[in-house]
């Protein structure tokens, strides 16, 4: 689908209104970490001049809008129920599942009793909220998975998605693991996730890079460490292999032609056939919530380049707390 014509990201006032939140709640994080990730012109996904049949950058707006309440209350309520409250809250504003590996990776966070902005991020929390994890998130989590009919899932291992849910929930997600890199989170923890992608982020800024700058070549870096499992579910280990190998060399290109090779690789992303690295566009979601809940994403952070590897200009972006 040829791509959308060009727009500024939304403006702050509405943002702020629609949310209801309190700025620096889990929601408003989830909500600002939804927006930020689906804004910058990362290759290959949904953002403001790209689009997908069924999905576009306002679809992914309105999902993080929909989901914020619910995950404000996640302290309040199981772990299953705010999975199956947020993906029943972002299918009834969306055409298609806009945020399902986003919700997966972020309410176990969000479900850590206590932790408010400007708490550092403690990895052993939120095996805590895991450990605690009953026969009913199972079936509420299932339920909710279905609902949000993600692309490539069926049949894993044991359990099926179309079939009854798992007595275990944690060992659904390692059976899953393999094959999907948001059910390794329940697994292997958000530590990867932190010293990786989220510290990543953060390089990028220190260096002084515009903030969707900074999340593209994050995003990138992510993807050039390791396969998209999206990309190997529907197009195999092969295609995700090259794809992070394309990943790896736009990452090594000199100074500012970065860009126009991030360009090119998107292009080769989309045409003849489509080819969306979703799960690390989710993941970089995830690594923004952590990085917006701890107060880490700098407030100086405030410039927004638009029209990457074009001569691009750079306005104003509103940051988290400016």
């Amino acid at each position: 689908m040829p791509p959308s014509p060009p727009h500024e990201p939304a403006s702050e006032l509405p943002w702020k209104d629609a949310l209801h939140c309190r700025p620096g709640s889990r929601g408003w994080c989830a909500a600002e970490a939804c927006r930020l990730e689906a804004t910058a012109e990362k290759p290959g996904n949904v953002h403001p001049r790209a689009s997908f049949p069924d999905l576009d950058h306002a679809d992914l707006v309105a999902a993080g809008r929909a989901i914020a309440p619910v995950i404000d209350a996640a302290p309040s309520r199981s772990l299953g129920k705010t999975i199956l409250a947020a993906v029943t809250a972002s299918r009834g504003v969306t055409r298609s599942n806009a945020n399902l590996g986003i919700i997966l990776a972020i309410a176990p966070l969000a479900s850590v009793p206590g932790a408010e902005a400007g708490r550092p991020f403690r990895p052993d929390d939120v095996a805590a909220v895991l450990g605690r994890l009953t026969r009913e998130d199972a079936a509420d989590t299932w339920e909710a998975i279905a609902l949000a009919a993600p692309g490539g899932m069926g049949q894993r291992g044991r359990w099926d998605l179309a079939g009854p849910p798992p007595d275990d929930l944690l060992a659904a997600m390692a059976a899953a693991a393999p094959h999907d890199r948001i059910a390794r989170l329940w697994t292997e923890g958000w530590g990867p996730l932190e010293d990786g992608l989220a510290s990543d982020l953060l390089a990028e800024v220190a260096e002084g890079l515009p903030l969707d700058e900074a999340i593209v070549r994050g995003f990138l870096r992510q993807l050039a460490r390791e396969p998209d499992t999206l990309i190997a579910r529907r197009h195999g280990p092969d295609v995700a292999a090259e794809v992070s190998r394309g990943a790896a060399e736009v990452i090594g290109q000199p100074g500012a032609s970065w860009r126009d090779a991030a360009a090119a690789f998107d292009r080769s992303l989309r045409h003849p056939r489509r080819i969306n690295p979703g799960t690390t566009a989710d993941l970089c979601a995830a690594a923004l919530y952590i990085l917006l809940r701890d107060g880490r994403l700098p407030t100086s952070v405030t410039r927004w380049t638009v029209g990457a590897g074009r001569s691009p200009a750079v306005i104003d972006f509103p940051t988290t707390r400016g």
